[in-house]
């Protein structure tokens, strides 16, 4: 799989539900060509923007769509990484403000 069939591919399952690409074409890209990196690293696209354990079990809670996705889009209309977004945050009617990291540190690898 490359990144325009990943992209596809998420974009017909997840804007249905209400969850859009960030309008920054380049910063998705490089987003869902990591998360094909992490996926032929790991066996599963874990999060790019976090350090993943390498055990499923363990990163289970960032796989992407991490299940942060949702209160973050819900908070600030956007997720951690910024690859989801809000259809009102792509149209710049809220605020674009930084996305705290929700992962409890005992998840965490380090």
């Amino acid at each position: 799989m490359d990144v325009k069939q990943l992209h596809d591919m998420l974009q017909k399952v997840q804007e249905p539900k209400g969850y859009f690409f960030n309008n920054n074409s380049e910063l998705v890209s490089d987003l869902l060509n990591s998360l094909l990196v992490n996926k032929g690293r790991y066996g599963y696209m874990s999060c790019p923007c976090r350090l993943a354990a390498g055990d499923r079990g363990s990163d289970a809670d960032i796989i992407c769509p991490c299940e942060y996705r949702t209160p973050d889009i819900k908070e600030y209309g956007s997720c951690y990484c910024g690859l989801y977004v809000s259809k009102e945050w792509n149209e710049g009617k809220i605020d674009r403000t930084y996305v705290p990291e929700r992962r409890p540190r005992g998840k965490m690898p380090f």
